[in-house]
């Protein structure tokens, strides 16, 4: 496998918070257009090596730097994320720009509207360079599609990024943009957080409203921000947080930023399982989270271990209703793309398809004990800690199917540990990097928290990001690779 350096990034306006940055633009004490023009280098150079990106918008990112910079000049009330380079997956619809969602069958579409994530963070003043990698239609753990390839992690270019956020997720790790958007519907977000080492969250449902899916009424799909640190986390929140009738799920809930500021974590009380009762948890994994744990109890924090008694039906049933979003959405391809499809999703969708309406209704007998499962630890604790996957990033050449196994402990074979929490979408769930495990990959710490409680779990991934000093956490460079001086 190829081997890595840690080798910190130069230092650079563009490796600054999100905040900061717009506020040196908004000062004067350095141009937009060298922070974009920045972005763009490091996002060839990582492209290059690591496949993140299937365009970057590289005339029309400049021209708006520009404009932000005439901004300045002539005064006035300025956007608080002015300046900001920021990087959308190659799912979510943005203006102008070829949106294929990782498929053959997608054409050459080129959207005539940005969904409205996006256009929110160009209200705020942030800048799209470029459309990053995801398997096709979104549907893997591992980012590789029929259509662009597959991503590689900075860690090690020998494994996956993870995904289905797997693009957006190099293009933070490597410094590319210090915010990323992403979706998740089974930890899409927190999967590629978790295997490059930053910072991913999947909102209350509702909190981003979700306009992209032909449905508005899917209770498991959410948008949510890859960021280099939980500050950037919630720079993209309170750009992109709030009600609108586009979806009748939004909640009519304004994003508060400063409640999500950290907190002393002295006092706090977390609930921890390290298998949710049924994973068969890596050692590099298991050994990373103790450690970390050990250094909130240091802090103060109370972390006592919790039985949740939960079983694999949980991801056998998640997978139902995933099986039946495919069939239901992207059915129709198959006819006359079939051959240029990637297998798992003709599987997929040849499942949904199989799937009757009474079982597919019974998953919510499930979903309702899974609730009160967690709500019974959740009246006793701030939050649940669990890992975010039960390995570390597997190799790139991986798909889905290797990590489905029954093993002969009991266990179950799986690779996240996210999808539960999309069966109980209402509950923020945030990855936060727990440091490294003993085989140099980045090991994330899931952090669950109580319905719509988004800031305060930001909040306390603030101060655990504190405590572990993991903010920032730059992967390590490949070997022998040129990365233009990145």
């Amino acid at each position: 496998m190829q081997t890595v350096s840690h080798t910190p990034a130069p230092a650079h306006p563009l490796d600054l918070p999100a905040t900061q940055i717009a506020d040196g633009i908004r000062s004067g004490a350095f141009p937009a257009e060298a922070v974009v023009a920045e972005s763009l280098r490091r996002a060839k150079a990582v492209n290059g090596a690591l496949n993140a990106f299937t365009l970057l918008r590289e005339e029309a990112a400049l021209a708006a730097a520009r404009e932000a910079d005439r901004r300045v000049a002539r005064g006035g009330d300025l956007p608080a994320l002015l300046g900001v380079p920021f990087a959308a997956k190659d799912l979510t619809p943005t203006k102008g720009d070829l949106t294929t969602l990782g498929s053959w069958t997608s054409g050459n579409r080129v959207p005539n509207e940005s969904a409205l994530c996006i256009s929110r963070l160009e209200a705020a003043g942030a800048i799209l360079i470029g459309k990053t990698t995801t398997p096709e239609f979104a549907h893997s753990s591992f980012t590789a599609s029929p259509r662009w390839g597959i991503t590689r992690n900075p860690w090690n270019a020998a494994c996956t990024s993870g995904g289905s956020s797997g693009g957006s997720a190099v293009a933070v790790a490597t410094g590319v943009v210090p915010f990323a958007e992403g979706t998740d519907m089974g930890g899409s977000v927190r999967i590629p957080a978790a295997f490059t080492g930053i910072v991913g969250l999947k909102p209350s449902l509702g909190r981003i409203p979700m306009t992209i899916l032909p449905s508005v009424f899917d209770n498991i799909s959410h948008f949510g921000p890859l960021a280099r640190s939980v500050g950037d986390a919630v720079a993209f929140m309170t750009a992109t947080a709030g009600p609108d009738d586009a979806d009748i799920s939004s909640l009519p809930l304004s994003f508060e930023a400063g409640k999500a500021a950290a907190s002393p974590l002295a006092g706090r009380r977390f609930a921890l399982s390290l298998d949710l009762g049924y994973y068969s948890v890596e050692p590099a994994v298991r050994g990373r989270i103790l450690a970390a744990v050990e250094a909130l109890r240091t802090a103060g924090a109370v972390v006592e271990p919790v039985e949740i008694g939960w079983t694999r039906a949980v991801n056998d049933r998640w997978y139902d209703l995933w099986c039946v979003f495919m069939a239901a959405f992207f059915g129709e391809m198959l006819e006359d793309h079939r051959a240029r499809m990637d297998p798992i999703v003709v599987e997929l969708i040849e499942r949904g398809r199989t799937l009757d309406a009474a079982n597919y209704k019974k998953v919510e007998l499930l979903r309702t004990t899974m609730w009160r499962d967690l709500a019974a630890i959740l009246s006793r604790y701030d939050a649940l800690l669990c890992p975010t996957c039960a390995v570390t990033a597997p190799p790139a050449e991986a798909d889905d199917n290797d990590y489905v196994a029954d093993l002969s402990d009991g266990r179950f074979g799986g690779l996240d540990m996210t999808c539960p929490f999309n069966l109980l979408p209402q509950c923020p769930a945030l990855s936060v990097p727990a440091g490294l495990g003993e085989d140099g990959l980045p090991v994330g710490l899931q952090i669950v928290g109580r319905r719509y409680a988004d800031e305060a779990v930001l909040s306390m991934g603030d101060a655990v990001e504190e405590t572990l000093r993991t903010a920032g956490l730059a992967p390590g460079r490949p070997v022998g690779w040129d990365w233009g001086g990145l």
